[in-house]
């Protein structure tokens, strides 16, 4: 059975960003389990016995080698795609962190092509679509942290 596709997958989605503005975003490769190429602020499935937080906050880790501040959750939402022609369902929850860009690095480079800093209003193209659209839906949350 796959995750997101034979039953609904959860995923804790993280923005981090500088507490000046700037927000973090890998492109994805190849290896990638979908969306090679898109602009994606980094997420990671809920694993079992793991609150929300700690799997945040493992995951911010895991890709980018730092530690960081969860300063607010946004609303869980469903995240529906298609993705090579199947439907797939993710419920998101969602995280805005505070990281120092100093010790950001790229600590997946079989998974992440490269690493940028950008502004809300000069995103990068193209965005992960679950990213697009949560951007696009909560634009108010994002908009406190410019």
């Amino acid at each position: 059975m796959k995750i997101g596709i034979d039953y609904i997958g959860v995923t804790t989605p993280f923005y981090c960003h500088d507490g000046k503005g700037n927000f973090l975003l890998h492109k994805r490769s190849k290896n990638c389990r979908d969306e090679h190429g898109r602009w994606d602020p980094g997420s990671g499935k809920l694993d079992f016995g793991v609150s929300l937080e700690e799997n945040v906050l493992r995951e911010i880790m895991e890709e980018y080698g730092c530690g960081g501040e969860i300063q607010e959750q946004l609303p869980s939402h469903d995240i529906f795609r298609e993705q090579n022609g199947k439907k797939t369902h993710w419920l998101a929850v969602p995280f805005f962190v505070k990281v120092n860009p100093s010790e950001v690095k790229n600590n997946e480079p079989e998974k992440i092509v490269e690493l940028g800093w950008f502004r809300l209003d000069t995103l990068p193209e193209p965005l992960h679509s679950g990213f697009a659209y949560t951007y696009k839906t909560y634009k108010g949350f994002f908009d406190k942290y410019r």
